[in-house]
């Protein structure tokens, strides 16, 4: 299945997207955007709005642009005061100059980069960032890894690089990105840890008989496992990792 129908996999399945995925840490926003409140900006890809949130939770003012239906539907139900945009970070519904800050959570890997990075530098003021947010479970603990490699086998899905996923620049108009990493953690249990694997594309645009095999085996590990063995809850680690890069005071085409 090609990328498309990966990315476009997750309406379907938009509100249980919104109730497990987690949410991102407040310090890791703030520094994304890179602007004092109330500085505007952009959410590419808001899915549900759970960036959008922790923005206008902020303070910031926040305009999501979502391209699948079935997500702006759920954003526009759970987010008040808010209406998604239709639109994708390739093509995006506002005026040139329109945003202090682009940002960008797990969908960056779906955009088609140099596109979107211009269109991000059309739509900033000289001096915005630009910014993309990878929520990344911490697979140095031995149960994550041990989850990683369910769906891997699987699924097909990807483990985690040891570095995290990597951005190295945005393009001509940009000056070169800064990394930054934070750490927190989503309290799940057994059943949400089903639930939130259930919420990866790669397991949305899998046969129903693989999704059993893959409930079946998360349900094994939480059961068995040293670390989870017996407890009604535990904590999934995560690594936030940031890319953000300033636009340039004067284009560089």
């Amino acid at each position: 299945m090609d990328d498309q129908a990966h990315a476009l996999s997750f309406g379907a399945a938009a509100d249980r997207y919104d109730r497990y995925r987690p949410s991102y840490p407040e310090p890791a926003v703030r520094w994304a955007v890179g602007r004092p409140v109330p500085a505007r900006v952009v959410d590419l890809g808001a899915g549900t709005g759970i960036l959008t949130r922790v923005l206008l939770g902020l303070g910031y003012q926040v305009r999501p642009v979502e391209p699948d239906p079935g997500m702006r539907v759920r954003l526009d139900a759970v987010t008040p005061g808010e209406l998604a945009l239709d639109g994708a970070a390739e093509r995006v519904p506002l005026p040139d100059g329109s945003a202090e800050a682009v940002v960008a959570g797990q969908a960056y890997h779906w955009f088609d980069q140099p596109v979107a990075h211009a269109e991000g530098a059309r739509l900033l003021r000289p001096g915005g960032t630009y910014a993309a947010i990878f929520n990344q479970r911490d697979e140095s603990v031995p149960w994550v890894a041990a989850l990683t490699a369910i769906t891997v086998d699987l699924l097909g899905g990807r483990g985690a690089r040891d570095d995290g996923p990597g951005v190295d620049g945005y393009g001509p108009d940009f000056a070169p990105v800064e990394r930054g990493e934070f750490r927190h953690a989503l309290r799940l249990t057994p059943e949400e840890l089903v639930g939130m694997i259930s919420t990866r594309s790669y397991y949305l645009t899998a046969a129903p008989r693989r999704q059993r095999r893959v409930d079946g085996a998360i349900r094994e590990l939480t059961a068995s496992h040293p670390e989870l063995a017996g407890r009604e809850n535990f904590d999934l680690p995560y690594r936030t990792l940031v890319f953000r890069a300033r636009r340039r005071r004067t284009a560089r085409r």
